[in-house]
C-alpha cells in the first residue's frame, strides 16, 4: 500500500513517476510477482523489484521512460551474468515499467494582453499552464484566470522556483527587449524544447546583439523561435495566441514521432 499511497501523492502534486511492477517470475528469483518499485524523475526510488543488477536495469530503463513517455515488458534471465544475464538465481523475472508523466507545461511569460488569451487556449487545450511576470499587480488569477500556477518574479528567476524539463513550452510575450536580455540567458541554460519569443524582426535583431554582448552563443540563440507561432497573418490577441499554441502542438506532435521512430528503428 505504500507504493500506491506514493504513487497517488505524485500524482496529485504533478510530479512524474514511474511505476516498475514484477509481473511474471519463472524459477529462483529475488522477489516474486507483485513487488514493485517507484521511480521519480531525479533518480530516486521507493521500495525494491531484488536489488542487484535486475533492480540497476530496470531503474535505468525508468528513467528513460521519463523522456519517451513509453510502457515497457522487460524480461532477464538469472543464469549466467558471464552471458550478460541479471544475476545467477536461475530463475526469469518480468518486469512491468509504466511511466506516468506530468502534463505538458506552457509557460506564459508576460501576463499582458497577448499573454491573457495564451493562458486560456494553451488550458483549455488540456496544458499545465504557468503564468509569470515582475509586475506583481498584473500576475493574478483575477486579472489572468485560469493559470494553474502564477509566479510574479523577474524572468530570470523562472529555473529556480519552476522545473522546466523536455515537456516544457516557453512563450516570452513580455512588455520589451530590455526584459528578454535580462531573462533569457537564464532561460537558455535548461533543457526546454521550445522558446518562442514574440517581437517583430528588428526587435528580435536588437535583442540578439546585447544577449552576444553578455555571453550568449549563437547556438543558443538558435533554439530561440522569432518570430513566436505559425505564419498565419495574426494581428489579434486571440489569433496570436492561436498561432502560438498551434505551433507548439506541432512541435509537441514531432517529438512524439521522433520517439516512435527511436523506439522502432525507423
Amino acid at each position: 500500500m505504500k507504493i500506491f499511497n506514493l504513487l497517488n501523492e505524485a500524482l496529485d502534486g504533478g510530479e512524474a513517476v514511474v511505476l516498475c511492477t514484477i509481473v511474471n517470475t519463472k524459477g529462483s528469483t529475488p522477489r516474486q510477482a507483485g513487488a514493485k518499485m517507484l521511480v521519480y524523475s531525479d533518480g530516486r526510488f521507493e521500495g525494491t523489484i531484488g536489488g542487484g543488477e535486475v533492480e540497476n536495469r530496470v531503474h535505468t530503463e525508468a528513467m528513460t521512460s521519463f523522456k519517451d513517455g513509453k510502457t515497457r515488458f522487460l524480461t532477464y534471465d538469472l543464469v549466467d551474468p558471464e552471458k550478460g544475464d541479471a544475476g545467477l538465481c536461475g530463475g526469469v523475472v518480468t518486469v512491468f515499467i509504466e511511466p506516468f508523466l506530468e502534463l505538458p507545461t506552457v509557460v506564459v511569460v508576460g501576463a499582458g494582453h497577448v499573454g491573457q488569451p495564451i493562458v486560456h487556449l494553451a488550458k483549455w487545450l488540456g496544458f499545465r499552464v504557468v503564468l509569470s511576470d515582475d509586475r506583481v499587480e498584473l500576475c493574478t488569477p483575477e486579472r489572468t484566470p485560469g493559470a494553474d500556477l502564477y509566479l510574479p518574479i523577474p524572468m530570470h528567476q523562472i529555473p529556480e522556483q519552476l522545473s522546466l524539463n523536455n515537456r516544457t513550452y516557453l512563450v516570452l510575450v513580455t512588455r520589451g527587449s530590455e526584459v528578454d536580455v535580462e531573462g533569457l540567458p537564464a532561460l537558455l541554460e535548461t533543457d526546454v524544447p521550445y522558446i518562442g519569443l514574440i517581437g517583430s524582426k528588428r526587435r528580435w535583431a536588437h535583442t540578439q546583439e546585447k544577449l552576444i554582448e553578455k555571453g550568449v552563443t549563437s547556438e543558443a540563440l538558435a533554439r530561440i523561435k522569432s518570430p513566436i507561432g505559425l505564419f498565419i497573418h495574426a494581428e489579434t490577441p486571440n489569433e496570436i495566441a492561436i498561432s502560438v499554441l498551434a505551433e507548439i502542438i506541432a512541435h509537441y506532435n514531432q517529438m512524439k514521432k521522433h520517439f516512435q521512430r527511436a523506439e522502432f528503428g525507423d
